[in-house]
């Protein structure tokens, strides 16, 4: 039986949302307890981070395998000096203080997927001679410094599309936000066809591995609004507030072998017919984080920034000009989005409020800020299990 008992590990928060991110030290204390006398080899504290993938394709002879690993960093502390004739501890309670300095680096933030990780691990062990080791370890929650799209992230991104006798111009208030807060999107439909259709919010992470010169793509849908009925030959404002959810994962855009991306699709659904859409980009970070990096006035953006466009923004049926030109082809930068949505998030409906009637005389309210562009932010990729890097 093991004289050592009750050996924990403990670390110090640093602020309210337990995060830790490139050039924080990490404090705390390793405790146990020895029942006799004891000889061991050597007590070691460390933090590490590491990124992996792996996955595998086909079955039998033609299954293939790939996997990627990266370090980003190893920082180890001997609570105990290691000695291979063993140091003498006496019976009773212990405890040794840490700290432990992360590196600084443009390192990306926790992640878990089903095909990698990205994880940041502290770890205590106390090594026996001739015996199993006694340790624990704990995961860090860790954030990355790095932005992906630097300044001008308050803009509102504004967008349009056009296909016959449908035209839809759209309008979102920031290019990034933190998990919790909500976005307020806006649409303004002119629909001159026969049919009815409904606009829909759909907020979409594209998750992409690498390894081996092959890549394995998923998308998957978060949260989806749905709207009321837009009847033949009207026109409709209309406008909702999409909460993104608290457990959201990171915008992850520097790491070699795992990227993270986010969108706000909105889009018409139309019976038989190819649905318009207008995709805005959208960076998820921290609020701590976007609170330093921009100033204490990031926050809710003001509601009366964010009302429905007037009729005067919509573009001309052919390919539209001006400052957001997009495709005239729709789905030119979309892509389906599989099944039903996942991570539990329920489908909520639009209650009849959030549809009204505008009149198409009325100034524009949006304020429309230069949005990147959408394919420099999201370059090209096929949604299939694997490709080889940079196949069409």
């Amino acid at each position: 039986m093991s004289p050592i008992k009750e050996f924990t590990l403990t670390y110090e928060a640093l602020n309210e949302e337990n995060t830790f991110s490139d050039g924080d030290t990490v404090t705390g204390t390793v405790s146990f307890t020895l029942k006799k006398e004891t000889k061991v080899k050597g007590l070691l504290v460390k933090v590490k981070g590491d990124a992996s993938v792996h996955w595998s394709e086909g079955s039998g002879d033609d299954k293939q395998s790939y996997s990627a690993h990266r370090r980003y960093f190893k920082v180890k502390e001997y609570l105990i000096a290691e000695d291979a004739k063993g140091n003498v501890l006496p019976q009773g309670d212990h405890r040794f203080k840490f700290s432990l300095k992360i590196p600084q680096g443009d390192m990306p933030p926790s992640f878990k997927g089903v095909h990698g990780n990205i994880t940041y691990v502290l770890e205590a062990k106390l090594s026996r001679k001739w015996h199993f080791s006694s340790g624990e370890r704990k995961e860090l929650n860790f954030v990355s410094k790095s932005f992906p799209q630097p300044g001008q992230v308050m803009c509102p991104q504004a967008g349009s599309v056009s296909k016959k006798d449908v035209q839809m111009s759209a309008t979102i208030n920031r290019k990034a936000c933190s998990p919790g807060e909500t976005l307020s999107i806006g649409a303004k439909i002119n629909n001159s066809s026969s049919k009815e259709m409904r606009v829909k919010f759909n907020l979409q992470q594209r998750t992409v591995y690498h390894a081996d010169g092959s890549t394995n793509t998923s998308y998957q849908s978060l949260c989806k609004m749905v709207g009321d009925t837009i009847a033949p030959n009207s026109e409709e404002n209309v406008s909702c507030q999409l909460k993104i959810p608290e457990n959201i994962i990171h915008t992850v855009h520097n790491c070699e072998i795992i990227s993270v991306n986010y969108e706000i699709k909105v889009y018409l659904d139309i019976s038989f017919a190819i649905d318009p859409e207008v995709v805005f980009p959208l960076v998820i970070a921290s609020s701590s984080f976007l609170t330093h990096q921009l100033g204490d006035d990031f926050g809710p953006y003001p509601a009366a920034a964010m009302g429905a466009p007037s009729y005067s923004d919509f573009p001309a049926p052919a390919y539209p000009s001006g400052p957001y030109p997009v495709p005239a082809a729709p789905g030119a930068y979309g892509y389906q989005a599989p099944g039903p949505a996942p991570y539990g998030f329920a489908s909520a409906a639009f209650p009849p409020s959030l549809v009204q009637h505008q009149d198409p005389s009325a100034p524009p309210q949006f304020q429309h800020g230069e949005p990147p562009s959408y394919m420099s932010a999201f370059p090209p990729s096929v949604n299939s299990s694997s490709e080889p890097d940079g196949k069409a």
